[in-house]
């Protein structure tokens, strides 16, 4: 991976997910495009993984923040998660996969695994292959663990969160993330074969051509 920051520092290596200052209280899930209106939920008790051969995102962000799931008090009852949530404005991603298993079911099914899968260009070239990518803008992901291969363009490291253009925090910044914790940014990213496991994702639009979702007894993960 290389990117290009001010100063002409070239990084050889950097790591999507950082370890960020948190103090929030919620997940963020806003679009870019629209200006980042604010939007608060609580997230289920269950993460998902989520793989996708390549992502190519413009006007990326990242910054932290709190999931939490639906209690009276989330951080006394353990339901309280640190999440690196990232933004893009736009977003293509090629052959995307999303799992969750569901374990202990009763009636003697066990676990149960949802699966879906998406954005399978096959031998598709040119505009063919754009129009089989799944395609998302004002694309949000609150994010635990990522793993994949990254390049960044004019990339930003250290940046004030409140000093995003749109950090996700409107008009009462600090209930949502902390406007003096660390973020970064970049014009464009490309992220290539990419692991998550994540609390939430949220887009304004989000196309998915070839959708494909299934159940299967047992645990079938992306990964």
């Amino acid at each position: 991976m290389s990117s290009q920051v001010r100063g002409g520092t070239r990084w050889k290596r950097f790591a999507v997910v950082m370890v960020p200052s948190v103090i929030a209280t919620a997940a963020v899930g806003v679009g870019l495009a629209q200006g980042a209106l604010a939007a608060s939920f609580s997230v289920s008790g269950q993460e998902f993984k989520v793989t996708a051969q390549e992502l190519n995102g413009e006007n990326f962000v990242q910054y932290g923040s709190i999931a939490t799931e639906d209690g009276a008090d989330a951080a006394k009852e353990g339901k309280a998660h640190a999440v690196a949530v990232s933004g893009f404005s736009h977003a293509t991603i090629t052959k995307m996969c999303q799992s969750v298993v569901t374990p202990n079911l009763p009636f003697g099914l066990g676990s149960v695994t949802l699966r879906l899968t998406a954005g399978d260009p096959g031998n598709a070239t040119g505009e063919a292959r754009k129009k089989k990518l799944v395609d998302a803008t004002g694309l949000y992901l609150d994010v635990s663990d990522l793993q994949g291969d990254a390049e960044f363009g004019n990339i930003d490291i250290g940046v004030r969160t409140g000093d995003l253009k749109n950090p996700g925090v409107q008009p009462n910044g600090g209930k949502y993330v902390n406007p003096n914790g660390f973020a970064q940014r970049a014009e464009t990213a490309k992220l290539t074969n990419v692991k998550q496991r994540a609390w939430a994702t949220t887009a304004g639009t989000f196309k998915l051509p070839g959708l494909h979702l299934g159940l299967s007894k047992g645990v079938d993960e992306c990964y």
